[in-house]
């Protein structure tokens, strides 16, 4: 309780006030909420809370699809844990040699295991990584851990090796009807707490202004240098990869580095997150935004689920996405914990202006033509 208090939280939202007071008392958990709102901390606190850590016993395993997205979780771990200092915390992924982490494993075995899927397994097969007491088995952004058959066939060798008397808990801001039956198959309890947005306009943040430019692939570069020459910011996530039609000049990973580099040009000091980069620098870069060193990134989607930087208050799709969840994710890093926020899109293609309306209709959402001129109090929080 001290953490939480030092971490200035005063009031739960509604999602952690919903699902915490069962998750402690061990049920398992299948959680659907807006993005913004705190389930993080949901199953960081009630695992906490139920942990006994035993030494050499791996008791809580938290799996998710980014490498940013573990360290993020990670950081919370050891952020809610300061008055435990029995409790010993490792985030564990690809892109570091994997004899790191079967030494650390073998010799200083963390209680709480943050990591991605393809290196756990590595290490469960291995039997360097042992399951037998596990006691918590949480997946972040399920949906996207179980969409593609590979990456849910990994998550299930991972389950193969846990006992049966565990608590499950999944969590996401987007979870269809299709995938809401393979994450129950995961749950031993019979009736697990389940808690579904099916009203899809809930899941729209309220403090967050929604704007759209039309616009021509050509004008992109010179209109946005011009908002951000305008805008009054703290700091500002720009997207880019879009619809599958547009080709490789909209292929996320390329593009970041070159738009990157025009914003530095420009006098813009921008740093740019994507799948190409070697994870130390991707980690490098992730805690330079973070600590506020850098106000502006650009990023592929690798940085659309999860991530949370709390002074970010403008989301820029440079490229408009490819599907409506992805839409409802990356401007979603706007506008957290019901604060202000500003999303602005270029839509520049037939494609385009199809998931655009998709995203009003499904979302029911106005996104309005972005105005001449937007009052600063809209989106910046006093």
């Amino acid at each position: 309780m001290r953490a939480v208090v030092d971490c200035g939280f005063e009031h739960p939202s509604e999602v952690q006030h919903e699902c915490i007071p069962q998750a402690v008392l061990g049920m398992d958990v299948i959680c659907q909420a807006k993005s913004g709102m705190g389930k993080t901390a949901v199953f960081v606190l009630t695992t906490l809370h139920q942990l006994d850590p035993v030494d050499g016993q791996v008791g809580v395993l938290v799996l998710c699809h980014t490498r940013e997205l573990a360290f993020q979780i990670v950081h919370e771990f050891k952020r809610f844990s300061k008055y435990l200092p029995n409790v010993k915390t490792a985030v564990i992924f690809g892109g570091t040699p994997i004899k790191e982490h079967k030494d650390l494993l073998a010799n200083d075995c963390p209680h709480v295991v943050v990591g991605t899927p393809g290196r756990l397994l590595s290490l469960v097969k291995s039997n360097t990584l042992k399951l037998g007491n596990l006691k918590h088995f949480v997946l972040d952004e399920c949906d996207k851990l179980l969409d593609g058959l590979d990456m849910r066939r990994d998550i299930q060798e991972i389950f193969s090796h846990t006992p049966h008397d565990k608590q499950v808990m999944m969590f996401s801001a987007t979870l269809s009807k299709e995938i809401r039956p393979v994450c129950r198959r995961f749950c031993a309890d019979e009736d697990p707490l389940e808690i579904y947005v099916d009203d899809e306009a809930k899941l729209t943040l309220h403090g967050l202004q929604q704007h759209y430019i039309h616009l021509t692939e050509n004008e992109k570069n010179r209109r946005l240098n011009d908002i951000l020459d305008t805008l009054e910011f703290n700091q500002v996530v720009i997207f880019v990869g879009g619809a599958k039609s547009d080709g490789q000049s909209r292929r996320g990973t390329q593009r970041a580095g070159v738009l990157d580099n025009l914003l530095n040009e420009c006098s813009f000091p921008s740093i740019a997150i994507h799948g190409k980069l070697k994870q130390a620098e991707r980690i490098k870069r992730y805690k330079k935004f973070k600590d506020f060193e850098k106000r502006i990134l650009v990023a592929t989607d690798l940085f659309g689920r999860g991530m949370d930087i709390e002074r970010v208050n403008i989301v820029i799709n440079y490229d408009f996405p490819a599907e409506a969840d992805q839409y409802l994710h990356r401007v979603g890093r706007a506008g957290r914990f019901g604060t202000k926020g500003l999303a602005i899109s270029f839509i520049s293609s037939q494609e385009d202006k199809d998931i655009l309306k998709a995203v009003q209709d499904r979302f029911q959402v106005s996104i309005d033509e972005m105005p001449d001129e937007i009052d600063p109090s809209a989106y910046m929080n006093a």
